[in-house]
């Protein structure tokens, strides 16, 4: 399997555990990564905020990118980027002043942008490319005994979500079970982990992150997996705030589902970024032999 790869800044910066991770875990099953040339911030965030027309054509020039260089699935471990590319090529098809905008735009780097391609999650190509029984067949370690609480987060099934429930995605929760580990309930999975209002409004993100900690240590959980970046510092960097703030004591280890698929492969700490984390995960993964390389 051969797909084109959107690593995006943050998983090739702050979060490169996730990076590493995926490309890990994709030899380990046979899914080649190719690595998309040239790639650019996808325009996430303020951009989208700001200026709508420049993130646009920052998204479009990834997308048109990835046609020159074959087309079809662009696979990113990202959920703002797989949201923001998406919503670039899906309003691009849908308003002609935008897509005369954008091509002028393009055309001056000598690019162009015809709408062939759509970008995927990982999780989707492991779960509905690869399948279940395929992973759970090359994993050396069984997960069993690890009680995992999958979280979602808002974008990776809201609002182009294709391969999921929007509301109640539960991808994550039957690979992991397919793993052996033990999925705990977790209502709030696709809850807002707040995102960027960490620095815009940090007592309100502060609350949303609680809840989540809340919800997943009351049901048992022994660490948190997730599928975006974002979610990912959010839930790990503050939990010393939130504790002092709500006066709690919580200390739960939150990896990319990745990192916790690698380790049902038997692949190495350092192939897996395992040991980069501010809140260690040797007590959680302790028990599951891991390769020495």
């Amino acid at each position: 399997m051969r797909y084109l790869y959107y690593p995006g800044c943050s998983p090739t910066t702050s979060n490169k555990a996730y990076d590493l991770s995926a490309r890990a875990v994709g030899r380990a099953l046979g899914v080649e990564l190719v690595e998309l040339d040239d790639w650019n911030c996808c325009g996430a965030t303020a951009y989208m905020s700001v200026r709508e027309l420049s993130s646009f054509v920052i998204s479009s020039r990834n997308l048109a990118l990835a046609e020159r260089q074959g087309g079809g699935d662009l696979v990113t471990v990202c959920s703002a980027c797989l949201t923001v590319l998406n919503k670039a090529s899906r309003y691009m098809a849908e308003n002609e002043d935008l897509r005369r905008a954008v091509s002028e735009a393009l055309a001056v780097v000598g690019l162009q942008y015809s709408g062939g391609v759509w970008a995927r999650h990982l999780l989707d190509v492991l779960v509905h490319d690869v399948g279940l029984e395929s992973i759970a067949e090359k994993a050396v370690n069984r997960l069993g005994g690890l009680r995992v609480a999958p979280y979602y987060g808002c974008q990776v099934s809201r609002p182009y979500g294709t391969f999921d429930d929007r509301e109640f995605p539960v991808s994550m929760d039957r690979l992991f079970s397919h793993l052996g580990a033990e999925v705990v309930d977790f209502p709030l999975k696709a809850k807002c982990c707040g995102g960027m209002l960490v620095s815009t409004n940090e007592g309100i993100a502060l609350r949303l992150i609680r809840d989540l900690f809340a919800c997943a240590v009351e049901n048992g959980a022994q660490v948190i997996a997730t599928v975006c970046p974002l979610c990912h510092i959010n839930l790990e960097a503050y939990q010393g705030k939130i504790n002092k703030k709500f006066k709690a004591n919580y200390s739960l280890p939150i990896v990319y589902f990745t990192q916790l698929v690698g380790a049902a492969l038997g692949l190495s700490r350092r192939e897996l970024g395992l040991g980069m984390e501010l809140v260690p995960t040797e007590r959680v993964l302790a028990g599951y032999k891991l390769a020495e390389r």
